[in-house]
């Protein structure tokens, strides 16, 4: 993997309940944006090899937005996902720790960004999705 980032969260939770909430588009739309002033109107996910994922992130303003897919290249349910998306690749890791699990996302830098801003993103998104996980 080129360049690559990881963001990570440590998640007390059962894994059915951490892997549903990461893998389905009613809930991937409820923690799929990395500030309030964002949100996730639509996903869809077909969660296997060589299936579509697609996630529409927009500013609450409605002033922009984008579309977030990719295909999947490996799916290990409970365990791992891997995907590619416009020419770069991730992982995210399901990794048992403490009673709870390690969410651990790397992926491939893009050029257009710094790479501080691309990883405190990412992180700001996984931390919602810590966030929503213990609170639902």
């Amino acid at each position: 993997m080129n360049n690559p980032i990881t963001v990570e969260a440590f998640i007390h939770a059962p894994i059915e309940k951490i892997w549903s909430y990461w893998t389905e588009p009613e809930h991937i739309t409820k923690w799929t944006f990395a500030s309030d002033d964002w949100h996730a109107p639509r996903a869809t996910n077909d969660l296997r090899i060589g299936g579509m994922f697609s996630t529409r992130m927009e500013a609450v303003d409605g002033s922009q937005g984008f579309d977030m897919g990719g295909t999947y290249t490996e799916v290990e349910k409970y365990k791992r996902i891997a995907y590619e998306f416009g020419g770069r690749k991730a992982v995210i890791d399901f990794i048992p720790q403490d009673g709870g699990y390690r969410v651990v996302e790397t992926f491939e830098a893009e050029s257009e960004n710094p790479i501080e801003m691309q990883k405190a993103g990412w992180q700001a998104i996984m931390d919602n999705f810590k966030k929503y996980v213990l609170s639902v």
